[in-house]
């Protein structure tokens, strides 16, 4: 099941989860980016099938690292901070914390910005620190941003809720959240959506297509599902 905008104008994209933070963002008859990918088996959920031209992966975790997965004869993998250019598509790495003390805890993380089919994408991969004015002055404007708002080891609901805040996205994503079969201790979305005025909620299903033109004047959460 999938939600089609159809839009008149620009290329169509089309965006599908994969469970947990991994999706997959495409644009019609050229590139496709995946994003942390897993195994499937190690957390208790479907595998990815999924091609990809280029992977990002955030930071270097079992449930986020699995570009073996990903297939693609050319593709490439993004893992660095800092200003990329791969196959015409403009990609920013910003350091940021997997947790709350600087990366005591967790480690380092890395957000990813990119612009595919006149929008700009934002993943946060596994967040656990509020964004400080430096970071995101970076992001700049974004479009839709993917935002884990399961807990524990990532930003909890409250706290991405603060994220969203500075960030100002046009649409909400959330990800990193407890769904069924997930074997990591994690809350589910259920949490955070109760804080959202209910009207702004869209469930889309596991996938969407889109065009530029589609994108909703007023700030919306899609809500994905497997």
């Amino acid at each position: 099941m999938h939600l089609i905008y159809g839009g008149t104008g620009g290329k169509e994209l089309l965006i599908r989860w994969h469970g947990h933070s991994c999706f997959e963002i495409g644009e019609e008859d050229a590139i496709t980016i995946v994003t942390d990918p897993h195994d499937g088996r190690s957390i208790g959920i479907k595998p990815p099938v999924v091609a990809a031209d280029i992977v990002l992966m955030s930071h270097d975790h079992f449930d986020h690292n699995c570009d073996r997965i990903v297939q693609g004869l050319d593709k490439k993998v993004v893992t660095k901070v800092g200003s990329h250019h791969i196959k015409g598509i403009p990609i920013l790495g910003v350091g940021s914390y997997h947790d709350e003390v600087e990366g005591k805890k967790r480690g380092e993380n890395v957000i990813f910005r990119f612009e595919l089919g006149e929008l700009r994408f934002c993943h946060l991969g596994d967040l656990g620190q509020m964004l400080e004015d430096a970071q995101v002055s970076k992001l700049g404007h974004v479009d839709i941003l993917f935002i884990p708002v399961g807990g524990t080891f990532t930003l909890d609901a409250a706290a991405a809720w603060k994220v969203i805040g500075a960030v100002k996205p046009r649409v909400i994503v959330p990800m990193h959240f407890r769904t069924g079969g997930l074997s990591l201790s994690i809350a589910p979305v259920e949490g955070f959506l109760e804080k959202a005025d209910p009207a702004m909620v869209i469930r889309v299903g596991n996938e969407i297509e889109l065009t530029a033109e589609d994108m909703p004047d007023d700030q919306e959460i899609w809500v994905f599902s497997m």
